[in-house]
């Protein structure tokens, strides 16, 4: 265990914390991983504190477990796996370091928030290719290292993106940068020749990022990351279309992105809509529900600083050719939820509280990648088991992102619950794991496995175990970064 004074010395005294209530609050979250009371909370103020930190680890084997968003957290990567751990909180790292708007890019530190980022975006004239809305303490870097899908497919050119390039201080102490932010010379120098840290694809074949992305801090600890951008548009037009069937509007959602006439774009169903937009408890809730329809694909034509009407104008035009085609019909309002209220919500993040835990307060979702043709088979699946396991199947959240310009789909089960009532809990939990298995029997690909279902998803394919393994010892041989996270 790590000396309270060599933490101090490294971070200072006011950046460690033992404080039992404090230890608390990073001994569980809102997913059913074990409880685990970590030893301290530092909070290092830059990457030369990182490096000492990791360097001090190693030296007398003491497991870090980086974070860098605010509570609440859902997926249990945050919980250490074994006692004694140093919870490395990075949200005092709070730089943002560039926004270039001709390059279209932005690099900040760990620390920064969704929150944060997007008003100094803004006054650039740019926007973030962002999740779903996210909670108000999501750290941007911690949202782009998950993989969260973004809702702007257009512009997702691989599932990597927006993420572009990072700096990461290894289990070793290695310093490293990925892509183009690799070299030659430094990031200032780089920059002083015109250079910008925008492609993750560095001067070797490899694609280091991808290394770093989805391993829950098992590899190392990123002390900054850049990001691809977009323009922010001068003219949004957004509209809804409801149904209830979800495969005519995933079918819509494909065309709508292959001809890459829309922003953003995704589905959601009736109950996730009205979880989102009510404002009463219960009453709101249950009235919007009622009044929409079973699913809603939200969608938005855009314009920008040259013949913005006419562009957007356009793409209306030829949109509802496709709508006639498919039988459905693009509206401005849907239930009583108007297309521009949506439009204004999911660009910020989520107001308080989290949209997930408005319902109940708590909530497991159940999340995958698949390809459009499987999805209608999965959710059918999904459905039963809740029948089975005694969940009521109104209450199952749903939400449908297309992904990488629409070649698949990112689809969410969101299972909301009373934490406070057992049964509730119990009956979650249990579907959940089920829900795993049977789903990935039926083809959905779990890319990013966490909490209880990791090893068993990851297990499924020793070969692939095998070979993180052998990097997992070249990079933190001393297992010191988040032990017992995904197959360490």
């Amino acid at each position: 265990m790590i000396a309270h004074e060599k933490l101090s010395d490294i971070v200072g005294a006011a950046n460690v914390s033992c404080e039992r209530t404090t230890l608390d609050e990073y001994s569980r979250d809102m997913s059913f991983v074990n409880t685990v009371r970590p030893a301290c909370v530092v909070k290092p103020r830059n990457a030369a504190d990182i490096k000492q930190l990791v360097k001090l680890a190693n030296e007398i084997l003491t497991p870090l477990v980086p974070v860098s968003s605010g509570s609440p957290h859902f997926r249990g990567d945050t919980v250490p796996s074994i006692g004694g751990a140093v919870i490395v909180d990075l949200s005092k790292m709070k730089r943002i370091i560039k926004v270039d708007r001709p390059r279209r890019v932005a690099i900040v530190e760990p620390g920064v928030t969704f929150g944060e980022l997007i008003p100094t975006a803004e006054k650039e004239g740019l926007r973030l290719n962002m999740p779903l809305l996210p909670r108000k303490s999501k750290a941007v870097i911690g949202s782009l290292l998950e993989r969260e899908p973004v809702i702007m497919p257009k512009y997702q050119w691989d599932i990597s993106d927006p993420l572009a390039c990072l700096e990461v201080i290894f289990g070793t102490g290695d310093e490293f940068r990925t892509g183009q932010a690799a070299g030659p010379g430094t990031v200032e120098e780089q920059w002083a020749v015109g250079g910008v840290q925008k492609a993750p694809y560095g001067p070797g074949i490899a694609s280091w990022h991808r290394l770093i992305q989805g391993a829950q801090g098992t590899m190392g600890i990123v002390t900054w990351a850049s990001m691809r951008c977009e323009i922010l548009p001068s003219l949004e037009e957004p509209f809804v279309v409801g149904s209830s069937n979800p495969n005519t509007l995933l079918e819509l959602a494909y065309w709508l992105i292959r001809l890459r006439m829309v922003n953003e774009c995704f589905i959601l169903n009736n109950t996730n809509l009205a979880a989102i937009f009510a404002k009463k408890w219960p009453d709101d809730y249950q009235d919007i529900k009622a009044a929409l329809p079973a699913w809603t694909l939200f969608y938005t034509a855009a314009g920008y600083e040259y013949f913005p009407e006419e562009r957007v104008s356009a793409y209306v035009k030829n949109i509802s050719d496709i709508t006639q085609r498919l039988g459905v019909e693009a509206a401005k309002a849907v239930g009583g939820v108007s297309a521009n209220e949506i439009l204004k919500a999911v660009q910020r993040p989520s107001e308080e509280p989290y949209w997930k835990l408005r319902y109940k307060g708590g909530c497991e979702d159940i999340f995958f990648l698949t390809i459009n043709d499987k999805l209608g088979v999965l959710i059918e699946a999904m459905n039963d088991l809740a029948i089975k396991f005694g969940y009521p199947v109104i209450d199952m959240g749903v939400y449908i992102q297309p992904i990488v310009q629409g070649t698949g789909c990112h689809c969410e089960f969101n299972l909301f619950y009373d934490p406070g009532n057992p049964g509730e809990l119990n009956r979650v939990r249990k579907l959940s794991i089920s829900a795993v298995k049977a789903l990935m029997a039926k083809g959905a690909f779990f890319s990013r496995p966490y909490g209880e279902s990791a090893r068993m998803i990851l297990n499924r394919d020793a070969a692939t175990v095998a070979v993180l393994k052998k990097f997992k010892k070249i990079f933190d041989p001393n297992n010191v970064m988040n032990p017992g996270k995904v197959c360490f």
